[in-house]
């Protein structure tokens, strides 16, 4: 918005019309805004364990979904695992590679493509050899792990993510011959009880070979969280943070990703994710309603978001992957816990829904 100075005042004039102006372009984007149908919704996977934290890609041909998945629990279990499926047409899936960490919690995987490779990327908490109690939860003894294949066949794990340590790795990203992963940390590796709120920072890594991996800046100085990032063809990057139970944040960068633009968006987001489909922009995870937490996705126009479809979803549920099939078609995975089994015991399972513009 610009606006006109006059003996150092603002134009009254100036500020009305451009606000006006503002207000209608963003009316008409709005109503620009295609609809959206949500057809073909199954459950993919349920092993009788708690499925969680799921991410889609498509990598030489083939469609690969992974998540997490322990016999004990959503919490901090040394039992847990990172499952990697694959499929040729979206319908049918089959396991192709299934890891652990010796006396670590495996969650959140997430996909990236990266110098002609597959890397699939966990944060682990360190748990040793059994379940570990809420208050004990160290963020310190944090530690990213990644299975790599080349062709989707034969896989590489668990390998451990040199400059890690201590950080909790989420979502990654590309640019070029880079890779960007978020990884927040306790604020200067402060010891504190559990090591998560206020207290904790987000850090922009940047690796060479996905692997190894260093500071390239600090994007949220305090209450860092889960944050996926979404870089355009000039090196900028756009971002979705998680501020815990808090409405999330918009992060925008330009090179060398020092400086940070931060707006509050209008709901807290769990588990997001920000992808494009064709020339719009789509952020998803969990939004908080009155029937409960729900996964959903929205457009965003400018700093703004526009839900455009909610689907089946509640309890522990969200942390959303997302593909374009067609110009007009998609495909999304999540979780949740909505479904009960046939004795009646909440299930937490894999889902998948198409998406379809409508004309």
């Amino acid at each position: 918005m610009k606006y006109i100075l006059r003996n150092n005042l603002i134009s009254t004039t100036a500020v009305v019309l451009a606000a006006l102006c503002s207000l209608a372009a963003d009316g008409a984007s709005t109503e620009k805004l295609p609809k959206v149908t949500v057809s073909n919704l199954r459950r993919v996977f349920h092993n009788g364990e708690h499925n969680a934290f799921t991410d889609l890609v498509r990598f030489k041909g083939r469609f690969y979904l992974t998540f997490r998945s322990c016999p004990d629990g959503h919490m901090v279990h040394p039992t847990s695992s990172i499952i990697i499926l694959a499929s040729d047409d979206t319908k049918e899936w089959k396991q192709v590679h299934r890891f652990n960490v010796p006396l670590r919690d495996t969650r959140d995987s997430h996909f990236l493509i990266f110098k002609d490779k597959l890397f699939a990327y966990t944060g682990t908490w360190y748990s040793g050899p059994t379940t570990l109690a809420r208050e004990d939860y160290d963020l310190n003894k944090h530690l990213g792990y990644a299975a790599w294949t080349d062709d989707g066949a034969k896989w590489h794990s668990p390998i451990m993510l040199e400059g890690t340590f201590g950080h909790y790795v989420w979502r990654v990203a590309a640019f070029g011959d880079k890779a960007y992963l978020c990884g927040r940390r306790n604020i200067g590796f402060n010891i504190t009880a559990r090591g998560e709120g206020r207290k904790v920072e987000s850090l922009m890594l940047e690796s060479d070979d996905g692997l190894i991996w260093r500071k390239r800046a600090v994007f949220q100085e305090i209450a860092g969280d889960e944050t996926a990032f979404l870089f355009e063809s000039d090196g900028s990057v756009l971002g979705v943070g998680r501020r815990g139970s808090a409405p999330a944040q918009l992060l925008r960068s330009k090179p060398p990703y020092t400086t940070w633009d931060r707006k509050d968006l209008d709901r807290y987001v769990g588990g997001p994710l920000i992808t494009k489909w064709g020339d719009r922009y789509v952020v998803g995870g969990r939004h908080s309603t009155k029937a409960g937490p729900k996964t959903s996705l929205c457009w965003l126009v400018g700093d703004q978001l526009h839900e455009f479809a909610e689907f089946p979803s509640g309890g522990d549920n969200s942390y959303p992957g997302f593909i374009e099939l067609a110009p007009n078609r998609a495909l999304v995975s999540y979780y949740s816990s909505h479904e009960k089994d046939a004795g009646g015991k909440t299930i937490t399972a894999i889902y998948m829904a198409e998406l379809v513009l409508e004309k």
